[in-house]
């Protein structure tokens, strides 16, 4: 027979979630520390620095410029082939980053996830947030080399935070399916770098949309990083926007990833802290 006087006290591990957003809010701080800290590790003991984040969209643009606009000649939709690249990469690292970084968010931290209780959610969110640092160093760069190479800027660069952001949810989603799947599977590390690879090529990051055959538009189109792309250049350079029901689609499905990866995220956390 138990003793009445002992009471007995269960602790279980919810998962946090967006419907609990003051939890998240209670931890603001955890996620600005977090987020400081992968800025810090990421430069530490590097000659170049945030300098990297220039210099890798720099490299890759020259690439494609030679390999797509002088060797292909594919069109550039009337902007020097090299700004035209670059543009399009900048906002490509930003993703890629995102992506890769959320993924490796929780097998990073395994010693934080195992030990000590906190919103799982708040890893991913700190290195999503780490990563805008690196694209305003990158925008700086960008800016410098549309007014070198005499771009008429528009009112429409006006909606270049706004595909940002999208960008932003899109890697995000991404990354916290990819996140969730690697505490478990530890095989998504190794396939992640491929399905980038495959993802920048089926992505007009290096190439203009008109450079697809008609026949395969249609399954082209189905990526949400073709408006996504388009959108953010048209933002910025004299190339045309992305069709209405593009921007829409590429919206529509990015918000369908968010919410598909948050709860992928929170119906697998509970097991994070056992299996990592």
């Amino acid at each position: 027979m138990s003793d009445p006087a002992t009471t007995r006290v269960e602790i279980t591990a919810e998962g946090s979630n967006l419907s609990r957003p003051a939890e998240l809010w209670m931890t603001r701080d955890l996620l600005l520390i977090l987020a400081g800290r992968d800025i810090k590790l990421r430069y530490r003991q590097t000659v170049l620095g945030a300098a990297w984040v220039v210099v890798q969209p720099l490299l890759a643009a020259a690439i494609f410029a030679f390999i797509f606009g002088r060797v292909a000649r594919l069109p550039s939709e009337g902007v020097p082939y090299f700004v035209f690249a670059f543009t399009g990469f900048v906002l490509w690292n930003f993703i890629s980053q995102v992506i890769t970084r959320v993924t490796a968010s929780l097998v990073g931290n395994a010693h934080l996830v195992s030990k000590v209780f906190f919103p799982r959610l708040v890893l991913p969110l700190a290195s999503a947030l780490s990563s805008l640092l690196d694209l305003a160093v990158a925008s700086c760069m960008l800016g410098a080399l549309l007014v070198l190479s005499r771009q008429p800027l528009s009112p429409e660069i006006l909606l270049a935070p706004l595909w940002i952001l999208v960008a932003l949810a899109f890697a995000l989603g991404t990354g916290l399916i990819a996140a969730a799947l690697v505490v478990s599977y530890r095989d998504v590390q190794h396939v992640l770098p491929v399905a980038l690879q495959l993802l920048l090529f089926i992505s007009p990051v290096a190439y203009a949309t008109t450079a697809i055959p008609s026949g395969t538009d249609s399954w082209y189109s189905l990526n949400p990083l073709v408006g996504v792309v388009e959108g953010f250049r048209a933002s910025l350079l004299a190339s045309p926007p992305p069709t209405l029901s593009s921007a829409a689609y590429a919206i529509v499905a990015t918000l369908a990833l968010v919410l598909l990866g948050v709860v992928a995220f929170t119906r697998m956390e509970r097991q994070f802290a056992d299996v990592i």
